[in-house]
Formats: C-alpha cells, sequence, structure tokens
C-alpha cells in the first residue's frame, strides 16, 4: 500500500514574507516559486539532470555510502551574483556534531549548472526576500547538491539530526524522489514546542528557513523501489561573510 505523506502548508506567494515574519519558515509550491522568481519550471527542470552526476561523499562519518553531493559559493545581492572560488565548506561542532569542526572538500558545481540564466535568477530572489527581511546587503551563499539514495537499504538526508546550519536563511528545494517512502520534513521552533511535519513530493517545491528560529530535519528514507533515491538543492545565506574555520 502507498504511504501515506502529510501534505506541505503552502503559502500564498503574496503572504511569503509575512509568514517568514510570524513562523520563521515558509512552503513554496513550484509554481508560486517560479513567480516570484520570474523563471519557468521548464528551466529549473532542466538542471535536474546534472544530479545523476553527483560523487559521493566521502566525509560520512557513519559509515554510509547514502549520500552523493557537490558544493559552490556565491556573493549575491538583488541585482547581481558572484561566482566564489571554490573553497571548502565548514561548520562548527555548535551547528554540527556530526561533520562540524573540520573543512569538507566537495566537488565543484558543474560550469553548466551554475552558468544557467535560470541560476542566477534563483538565488538573486532569495537575497531579496532575505533583503526584505534584514534589509539589502551581500549575502555569502553556499549551494549544495544532494543526493540521498538506498544504497545501503537506508539513506539519512541529515544524519546530524535536527538542526541549525549557522547561518541567516536555508531554502531547501526538492528537486525530485523516485521509489522510496520516508523523508518527511519537520520543522521546530527554537523557543516553543510548536512545530510541523510534512513531506516534500512536487519538484522545485521550496521550504524556506530563518535559521535564527527554527531548527529542522528530514527523516530517513526507504526503498519502495529499486535504486530508491531523494534530490534537493539546499541554499543558505549568511550576512556579513561566510561560515570559515577561525584562524589559530
Amino acid at each position: 500500500m502507498p504511504q501515506q505523506m502529510l501534505q506541505p502548508p503552502l503559502t500564498p506567494p503574496d503572504l511569503l514574507n509575512a509568514t517568514l515574519a510570524d513562523q520563521g519558515f515558509a512552503v513554496l509550491g513550484s509554481a508560486s516559486v517560479c513567480a516570484l522568481a520570474g523563471i519557468s519550471v521548464e528551466a529549473l527542470k532542466a538542471l535536474a539532470p546534472s544530479w545523476n552526476d553527483l560523487p559521493p561523499d566521502q566525509y560520512l562519518k557513519d559509515g554510509g555510502r547514502y549520500r552523493r553531493r557537490r558544493h559552490a559559493s556565491f556573493e549575491v545581492t538583488r541585482d547581481e551574483l558572484r561566482a566564489m572560488p571554490h573553497r571548502a565548506h565548514w561548520q562548527p561542532l555548535s551547528y554540527n556534531a556530526l561533520h562540524g569542526g573540520m573543512q569538507r572538500w566537495f566537488e565543484p558545481m558543474a560550469p553548466e549548472v551554475v552558468q544557467q540564466a535560470v541560476w542566477s535568477q534563483l538565488l538573486r530572489w532569495l537575497a531579496r526576500v532575505a533583503c526584505a527581511a534584514q534589509g539589502d546587503q551581500t549575502w555569502f551563499t553556499e549551494a549544495h547538491q544532494f543526493r540521498i539514495d538506498t544504497t545501503d537499504g537506508i539513506g539519512r538526508p541529515t544524519p546530524e539530526g535536527a538542526h541549525r546550519d549557522g547561518v541567516n536563511w536555508v531554502a531547501v528545494f526538492l528537486v525530485g524522489r523516485h521509489g522510496i517512502k520516508g523523508g518527511e520534513t519537520r520543522v521546530f521552533d527554537m523557543d516553543s514546542p510548536r512545530g510541523q511535519r510534512f513531506t516534500l513530493s512536487e519538484p522545485w517545491s521550496l521550504l524556506l528557513l530563518d535559521d535564527s528560529r527554527v531548527i529542522h530535519e528530514t527523516t530517513p528514507i526507504q526503498p519502495e523501489q529499486e535504486g530508491g533515491w531523494r534530490d534537493t538543492l539546499v541554499i543558505t545565506l549568511r550576512s556579513g561573510g561566510f561560515l570559515d574555520e577561525p584562524k589559530r
């Protein structure tokens, strides 16, 4: 019997800013993402084949083989996007108890992805949303392509558990899912027991989080068909600079 999935609490596009201010997160369907960003869903879907060429994550401390990823960094404003030289991804242990405290040099995102016009439009739109909440500025932005698969029988989208990322804003796009069950998204208030559970299933739907106010996680996936997987694009925006390892 197909698994029953909790539907996400979709936010009308004209209420995005108000919803973020009220509860610290919002969920948009792909049509709303496209309308707000001024892009087409066809252009977004044209990026999806690049998820078939992600190398294995060599840094998983649980010994798993279920995660593949690529990484890229940018400086983004309302109107401009500037690609940065390839750099390590670093988080302190206080934000990522499992994989924090070490430089992780993931393979870079492919030029044929980050040079697409739709890529620049998408990131500049996220910067405009962040600017509307916190004022015009440059956002130090990291992008992560993830594929979580069921090679090990179970795949863990967030092996570190419920967490914050140590940034200002986190955007989680569901690029696609195939032949799996699980993968439920959970968002919790930092300062109250309030929380919501739902499953992102529509390609290019979006969970947008105020990282200072909420924590989030995604439950493990299991195969319903051989070779099941879940693809996401995670984009973080941080004020003032990238999250770097402190100089010793």
